[in-house]
C-alpha cells in the first residue's frame, strides 16, 4: 500500500494505489520450482527403475500444476486498485489483472469511508453515498484497512474543511 501524499502546491490531494502482496520473488520462484522438480524427479526416477512407470508421469504432472498455480497467482497481483481524492471528487479506480479499469466517482462531502469488523475477525472496507456502497481492498490485510480507513477519513475531513 503506498502512503498518502500531499502535493503543496494544488488543492487537496490524495493518492493511493492498493496492490496485493506477493511475499515470494521471482529469482524465490525460480529456486523453488528447480527444487520441486528435482526432487520430483529424483523420486519420480526411483520409482520408475522399481517399475511403477506412472508414478513418474504423476510427480511430473504435480510440478507443472504447481508452475501453472504460481503462475495463476502472480497473473492475479497484477491487479490494483487506486484511489484519488480532490476537493471536487473521490475516485475509486479497480483495474483487474489484464488492465480492464472500472472507475467508480463520489462526492468527498457526501461519501462514507467505513470498515465492518466480521465474527470471524476480518475486516472489509467499503465507500458509501447516496445509497450506493463500494467495498474495495480486499487484498490488503486487516491491520493495513484499518490503517487505510483511517488515513482515507482523515484525508477526507481536511478536504471538507479546505477553503477553496
Amino acid at each position: 500500500m503506498d502512503e498518502a501524499q500531499k502535493e503543496p502546491d494544488s488543492a487537496f490531494t490524495f493518492n493511493a494505489i492498493l496492490t496485493p502482496h506477493r511475499s515470494l520473488s521471482p529469482f524465490g520462484f525460480i529456486v523453488l520450482m528447480a527444487v520441486i522438480s528435482l526432487v520430483s524427479f529424483t523420486v519420480g526416477l526411483f520409482f520408475l527403475m522399481l517399475g511403477a512407470w506412472p508414478v513418474f508421469g504423476f510427480f511430473s504432472l504435480d510440478v507443472l500444476l504447481i508452475y501453472y498455480a504460481f503462475k495463476l497467482n502472480y497473473r492475479d497481483g497484477l491487479a490494483y486498485e487506486k484511489v484519488e481524492l480532490s476537493r471536487e471528487r473521490l475516485r475509486l479506480t479497480k483495474v483487474d489483472p489484464k488492465g480492464k479499469q472500472v472507475s467508480f466517482d463520489f462526492n468527498p462531502y457526501w461519501v462514507k469511508v467505513g470498515l465492518n469488523e466480521e465474527h470471524d475477525g476480518r475486516t472489509i472496507m467499503w465507500l458509501a453515498s447516496h445509497g450506493r456502497e463500494m467495498v474495495f481492498g480486499h487484498f490488503l490485510s486487516d491491520e493495513e484497512r484499518r490503517e487505510f480507513v483511517a488515513a482515507l477519513g482523515s484525508a477526507l475531513t481536511t478536504a471538507r474543511t479546505v477553503p477553496g
